[in-house]
C-alpha cells in the first residue's frame, strides 16, 4: 500500500514590501512576465503525471482546446505521463476534454469532490460529498455575515438553485427552491458543492468572509471572475483528491507536474513536486507560485509539456500523436469548443 501524502493547507504567501507604483492586484499582473522560468522544466526527477486545470489554464479563452495542446497531451501518454484533468467543472461540462483523456481516462471534478470516467460517459468512480449539515450551517452563517448572499447546489446529478441565484446556465434538469428546501433529506445524490453568490462584494473579499464565517464547517475556494464561492466539504480540494489519485498509482509528489490561474488551484499547485502558474493567473497564484508559463491564449500547457518531452524524450519514438491530423492553426487536431462560457469551472 502506498502512503498518501496529503497537500499542507494552503498559507497566504507573506506579502512583499508596498511599492505604489506596483502595489495593486492589477499592476502586478500586468508586470507578470509570459515566461519567467522555463528552465525548470529541466526537472532532477522525471515526471510521471501531469495535473492540470481547464478554464483560464488548459483552454483557451473561447473555451477550446487548440491543437497545439491536444498534440502536446497525446504525446506525453505516449511517453508514458499520466494526464489528469483537474477542475472546478462538474461531469456533464467535461465533454470539451472527454476525447483528450487517453489511458486511464480519469478526471478530476467538482474541485476534488467527484472522479469521473470519462471513457464511460462521465461516470462518476468516486465521490466526496459535502455533508448536508454543514451546508445548511454554512448557509446560516454566510447570511449572517453578507446580506444579500444566494445559494445552488451542485448535487451528482445536476444543479439546482436559490429562487435569487443567477440563472444564466439554469440546468434543465434541475430544481428552482429555497436552499434548505435544496438540501432536504429526501434528496439522495450526494451533494458535491455548495455555491454562494453576492452581487456586490469584491471576490476576493467574498472569499475572506467566507473563510472567517464558517471555514470550521467546509473547504472555501473560488474560481470565478464575479463574487461566487465554492464550498466543498471539509478537506476537498484538488489537491487532496489528486493525492489520492496518484497514491492509488504509486506516484509520489515530486513526480507530479502541475499547472493552474486561479485560487482553487493553489493547494495542488503547493503539493505538487513542479508546479507552473500561468501568465494570466491570479495575482495571488502567480505570487504563491515560483515558475511561470506563458497564458492560456499562448498554449503555456503545451509549451512546458513540448519541454520536459524534449528534456527526457519520447517512451516510443515512433508514437504520433493521436488525433493530430492538421489542424486549423497548424498544430495537430482541429480544436474542440465546449458550449460553456464564463463559469465557476476553473
Amino acid at each position: 500500500m502506498v502512503a498518501v501524502t496529503e497537500p499542507p493547507a494552503f498559507r497566504e504567501p507573506s506579502a512583499p514590501p508596498a511599492d505604489p507604483a506596483v502595489d495593486s492586484p492589477q499592476a502586478r499582473h500586468a508586470a507578470a512576465p509570459a515566461v519567467v522560468s522555463p528552465a525548470a522544466a529541466d526537472r532532477a526527477v522525471r515526471p510521471r503525471l501531469i495535473a492540470t486545470d481547464l478554464d483560464g489554464t488548459l483552454l483557451r479563452d473561447d473555451k477550446t482546446v487548440s491543437g497545439r495542446t491536444v498534440a502536446a497531451l497525446a504525446a506525453a501518454e505516449a511517453a508514458g505521463l499520466d494526464v489528469f484533468f483537474v477542475t472546478g467543472r462538474p461531469a456533464r461540462w467535461m465533454d470539451v476534454v472527454s476525447e483528450h483523456v487517453h489511458g486511464h481516462g480519469l478526471a478530476i471534478c467538482a474541485n476534488g469532490a467527484a472522479v469521473v470516467d470519462l471513457h464511460r460517459g462521465g461516470q462518476v468512480v468516486d465521490v466526496r460529498a459535502l455533508d448536508r449539515y454543514d451546508a445548511l450551517a454554512v448557509v446560516g452563517a454566510l447570511r449572517e455575515a453578507a446580506p444579500g448572499v444566494c445559494f445552488a447546489v451542485e448535487r451528482s446529478g445536476g444543479l439546482h438553485l436559490d429562487p435569487e441565484y443567477p440563472s444564466l446556465h439554469r440546468d434543465p434538469f434541475g430544481m428552482v427552491a429555497p436552499v434548505e428546501k435544496l438540501l432536504g433529506p429526501e434528496h439522495e445524490e450526494p451533494v458535491l458543492k455548495l455555491l454562494a453568490h453576492h452581487p456586490e462584494l469584491d471576490p476576493d473579499e467574498f472569499l475572506a468572509v467566507g473563510r472567517g464565517a464558517a471555514g470550521a464547517h467546509a473547504q472555501f475556494t473560488r474560481s470565478s471572475k464575479s463574487a461566487l464561492l465554492e464550498i466543498s466539504g471539509s478537506g476537498v480540494s484538488k489537491a487532496s483528491t489528486l493525492a489520492r489519485c496518484c497514491a492509488q498509482r504509486g506516484v509520489r509528489p515530486e513526480e507530479v507536474v502541475a499547472f493552474g490561474d486561479m485560487p482553487n488551484d493553489l493547494e495542488m499547485l503547493s503539493w505538487a513536486g513542479t508546479a507552473y502558474a500561468m501568465a494570466n493567473a491570479h495575482p495571488d497564484v502567480l505570487a504563491a507560485t515560483a515558475n511561470h508559463t506563458s497564458s492560456n491564449e499562448a498554449d503555456g500547457v503545451a509549451e512546458i509539456i513540448e519541454r520536459l518531452l524534449l528534456r527526457y524524450g519520447r517512451r516510443r519514438h515512433d508514437a504520433a500523436p493521436t488525433g493530430a491530423r492538421g489542424g486549423p492553426d497548424g498544430h495537430g487536431a482541429p480544436v474542440r469548443r465546449s458550449p460553456l462560457h464564463g463559469q465557476a469551472s476553473g
